[in-house]
């Protein structure tokens, strides 16, 4: 009986995941869906023993790897040969009616991504190949499993490959560059650069979390399914399941394809997604078998490619914005232009280095892009346009927000206030330092740290500790209310008894994360000597490297920073490193985590080594004295095996740290 409701669900959330992310017309609520779900989700920890890699389930991610394996494609992948204007089309269809005269086209959108290829063995998901070089790619499998309108399982029990191409939706990419800059990291510079690099993230969750999407326009032998044209073949796929581009067209003449490339001209900046050109093919398959290939492209298809739109415009002035971990970015303000349907009337110019390099002065005549039609972007300095009147930009010594040191760590590019008192970043940094991997308070979380902030109760770290001298105000705000109050009171109490290494990684500086926070409170076991730690007495330490050393120093140094210390103090929490080691039962070893166990999530299992003595890494090597391995174990453990490191399963592990 559970193997049937497993079997059904999962044939059922297969077919509303169709429906939703593939068809675009969903047959059940968000509400409904969820608990059929939760549903399955329960069983398969429940009958473990029936678990499918290919359950809907697994579209979560959780595969961690340690490189890309290379994979020799069964059917070589082709680039297009390109067109860049209405004659070269001409041309390409000359060359064709030369030899066929009844010949049709099918246009389809050139989608700006990743190109793929699959493979499914009896309609079952078995392995998903980069483009590469054509003849070789990389295995990134357990990351196209994750997309949601990638099926896992087809509708029928085919074995096939077929090919397309990965996107990140424009909504996706908007989405991430802003969390991207909130975690003080570079963000993507289009569309494009986002799906790539996003595919070939080692951690499958990480993709899983981004929102990449996939159109499939290529079934490989697709005669062998009885079908004679390139239009069959797309509702072929279609009707196995697959996303296929709406966009499609069979024109019988160039004319009508010109036509076509026009039309698509005038909508292309209201997709959800960025294309780049048109594609053009041959519809008919034996013509397309007639005319073959060059050694590197197929004689019945070309790529029409648009040009990016460039316009000119002034710098009207250059300002610095502020981040939430201090990253001091500066943009242009320009005299407002359209471009590619918008008016643009910002540009970043990315940090000091850029502005240097394209050397951009206030009121220089520039010309402006869109990169990747996206994000405003200044091509070049009309150096012809330059007046007296143009000034060379000084780039800001302090904070322009609140006066603090203006630091560039090591070799980077970006300049950072390290005041983290700081107003432009204290509603992120008051959120960090409240998060549960940081000082752990519960119900202040972002949303309650904006309105606490808004209501003016919380301006500075510190004041989170002051806030029971506020709580008449604070029980009348909006979904507070005496109980919220006193439990975040409570909360907040309770943090003050953390030990050190959550108080380092709360403070948010800049390259320590929670591990590097972990590493410098066993080593300093105070605040104090961490606060008058030289540089080399922290490039001494495992793990601690030149720029996280300069950054601790760096933060220490600032006077702001000196006063939060002391501030924090006063209230009482807690400046020393609390040792959790409850035995000695794993001293010196080295763990190596890998797949997904019942029992133990990988942050547990890790806080059950280090309680022991031991510690966790990311990667085998013939360091590691034991991979610990759950389902779906993937690279390496086979990695162990072959270095001969000792191996526990689940049981085995279970049994080491309850013995």
């Amino acid at each position: 009986m559970s193997l049937d409701r497993l079997q059904e669900l999962r044939q059922l959330l297969q077919r509303y995941n169709t429906e939703y992310h593939v068809l675009d017309a969903p047959t059940i609520s968000d509400v409904a869906y969820d608990a059929l779900y939760q549903e399955l989700l329960e069983l398969e920890a429940q009958y473990p023993e029936y678990y499918d890699q290919n359950s809907i389930t697994q579209k979560v991610g959780g595969v961690v790897l340690d490189r890309f394996h290379k994979v020799t494609h069964k059917h070589a992948m082709y680039s297009l040969g390109n067109a860049f204007n209405e004659e070269d089309l001409r041309a390409f269809d000359r060359r064709i009616r030369n030899q066929f005269p009844q010949v049709s086209y099918v246009v389809e959108l050139k989608i700006d991504g990743l190109a793929m290829s699959l493979d499914y063995d009896e309609g079952q998901y078995v392995q998903a190949v980069t483009r590469g070089d054509g003849s070789v790619g990389e295995d990134v499998t357990s990351n196209v499993r994750v997309i949601n309108s990638v099926p896992l399982s087809l509708n029928q029990t085919e074995t096939l490959t077929l090919r397309g191409e990965v996107f990140m939706p424009i909504a996706s990419f908007t989405r991430v560059n802003e969390r991207r800059q909130e975690a003080h990291e570079q963000v993507f510079a289009n569309p494009r650069n986002a799906a790539s690099g996003t595919i070939r993230q080692l951690d499958s969750k990480v993709v899983a979390g981004r929102g990449l999407d996939a159109f499939w326009y290529t079934l490989v032998d697709a005669q062998n399914f009885g079908v004679t044209s390139q239009y069959e073949a797309l509702k072929t796929l279609k009707s196995l399941g697959f996303k296929v581009n709406p966009e499609i067209r069979v024109c019988d003449t160039m004319d009508d394809v010109i036509a076509r490339i026009h039309e698509i001209e005038t909508f292309r900046y209201d997709l959800d997604y960025e294309i780049d050109g048109v594609v053009i093919k041959v519809n008919e398959f034996d013509i397309q078998e007639a005319l073959g290939f060059t050694v590197r492209i197929p004689r019945f298809a070309i790529a029409y490619k648009f040009k990016a739109q460039e316009v000119e415009s002034v710098v009207e002035d250059i300002f610095i914005t502020v981040g939430r971990t201090g990253k001091m970015t500066p943009n242009a303000r320009l005299k407002p232009v359209e471009i590619s349907g918008s008016v643009v009337q910002y540009a970043t110019l990315h940090n000091q280095d850029y502005i240097t390099r394209k050397d951009i002065r206030v009121h220089d005549t520039v010309l402006v892009r869109k990169a990747g039609e996206i994000i405003p972007e200044i091509v070049q300095v009309d150096i012809t346009k330059r007046t007296e009147a143009c000034v060379s930009y000084d780039f800001p010594k302090v904070c322009p927000v609140c006066g603090g040191n203006a630091m560039r760590f090591g070799d980077e590019a970006d300049t950072y206030c390290v005041n983290a008192d700081c107003p432009a970043q204290i509603v992120q940094s008051l959120s960090h330092f409240a998060s549960r991997d940081a000082m752990n308070i519960d119900t202040l979380g972002e949303r309650r740290v904006e309105q606490l902030h808004s209501a003016g109760l919380i301006n500075t770290i510190p004041e989170i500790y002051t806030l029971y001298e506020k709580v008449d105000r604070l029980i009348i705000l909006d979904k507070m209310g005496k109980k919220s109050a006193t439990k975040l009171l409570s909360a907040i109490e309770d943090s003050k008894s953390n030990s050190l290494e959550k108080l380092i990684f709360g403070l948010g500086i800049r390259h320590v994360g929670e591990k590097t926070a972990h590493v410098l409170a066993m080593y300093a076991k105070t605040m104090d000597t961490l606060m008058q730690a030289r540089f080399e007495d922290l490039m001494e330490l495992n793990d601690i490297g030149d720029v996280i050393a300069q950054s601790v120093v760096s933060f220490f140094e600032d006077d702001h920073n000196h006063l939060l210390i002391q501030a924090l103090k006063d209230a009482g929490l807690n400046m020393e490193y609390q040792d959790k080691t409850t035995s000695n039962k794993f001293a010196g070893l080295k763990f190596v985590l890998t797949g997904t166990m019942a029992q133990y999530d990988r942050k547990q299992a890790q806080a059950l080594i280090e309680s022991m003595g031991g510690s966790v890494s990311g990667s085998v090597s013939s360091k590691t004295d034991v991979v610990v391995y759950g389902e779906s174990a993937g690279s390496k453990l086979v990695k162990a095996q072959s270095l001969n490191v000792e191996t526990w399963d689940e049981a085995r592990f279970i049994q080491e740290v309850t013995s």
